[in-house]
């Protein structure tokens, strides 16, 4: 018996360690080249950017209990440059993902573009892509990307997904020759920079001069379209004006652009079919970010453990 998971981030690893404890087997589909997704990390010769999520707080409850875990195994550490409390995977916010992934069968590079049911089990399918049979089908990615999936099949669920929206982030990553004195580790709400953070500034990233500048969701939404290369000089003006201060020419400087970034209008619960074993989870089911996706995960898996081991013990699944 297996489930399939569509999608190796937080969530959805979340939910395969879940099942995992009750002994059921998953399969995790990602159609990035390598883990990290939201949490992704850039690396270059002795250049670093943690260029989507830039840390976690310790949390409570079960979360809390997990992140206990992943400190325990090196998976993250303490910034103390950083926000009060704040943790940030080691060497690399990518590096927990990384970390994760290795305990679970994973394949990356696997767009997943059609999910079916014969009722009686799933298969998904995509470009050089065909993988099944699994009793349970998890799709654990950004809602505006669930909801085409789900709604041949739940148009609920998928009314579910198309209310949780996600706005855009501009992410600019900068590298300079000698460290930007006098500036603070982070910045944040200064204009249209809502987060700057010096890269380097957080445990085992090394002595380079690295800046991830992320711009606010209003400025993201007007520039969204524009090319990298423009959006990349203007944040970076940005960034000069936050300083208040003029900054060196960077010796690096690229622009990510974060279609769905930031979700919104949580419906505060994850979404699970028991007639189907269809589910759905993610940040945009649970706020806030890195917790709500790991315990929208977690619960998801718990719901589809109680549902499949009395059908494996009547034998009713493979």
């Amino acid at each position: 018996m297996k489930v399939g998971i569509v999608g190796a981030g937080i969530a959805g690893l979340a939910c395969a360690e879940r099942l995992r404890r009750d002994g059921i087997a998953s399969v995790l589909l990602d159609k990035g080249k390598r883990p990290g997704g939201r949490l992704s990390t850039l690396r270059l010769d002795d250049l670093a950017w943690d260029f989507g999520a830039q840390y976690l707080n310790p949390g409570d409850g079960a979360f809390a209990a997990e992140v206990r875990r992943w400190r325990e195994r090196g998976w993250v550490a303490p910034w103390p440059a950083g926000p009060q409390g704040a943790l940030v995977g080691m060497p690399a916010m990518a590096s927990l993902i990384e970390a994760q992934c290795e305990e679970h069968d994973v394949r990356f590079g696997a767009t997943v573009q059609r999910i079916e049911s014969d009722g009686l089990a799933w298969h998904v399918s995509g470009p050089g892509l065909c993988e099944g049979p699994f009793a349970a089908l998890v799709v654990a990615i950004p809602a505006e990307q669930a909801a085409p999936l789900l709604s041949l099949h739940d148009l609920s669920m998928a009314r579910e997904a198309a209310s949780a929206q996600s706005q855009p982030c501009w992410t600019v990553m900068a590298a300079f020759a000698e460290p930007l004195a006098g500036l603070p580790a982070f910045l944040r709400d200064a204009g249209a920079v809502a987060w700057a953070a010096r890269n380097n500034s957080k445990p085992g990233r090394g002595a380079a001069e690295c800046w991830v500048i992320q711009a606010g969701a209003q400025w993201s939404r007007q520039h969204l379209e524009a090319p990298r290369e423009e959006v990349a000089d203007l944040l970076l003006d940005q960034f000069a004006g936050a300083c208040g201060r003029d900054v060196p020419a960077p010796t690096f400087l690229k622009a990510h652009r974060w279609r769905f970034a930031l979700p919104y209008g949580e419906r505060g619960a994850v979404l699970w079919n028991p007639a189907l074993r269809l589910g759905a989870c993610g940040d945009w089911c649970l706020p806030p970010q890195i917790e709500g996706a790991w315990r929208s995960g977690a619960e998801l898996g718990e719901r589809i453990a109680a549902a499949l081991l009395p059908l494996r013990v009547g034998g009713a699944v493979g």
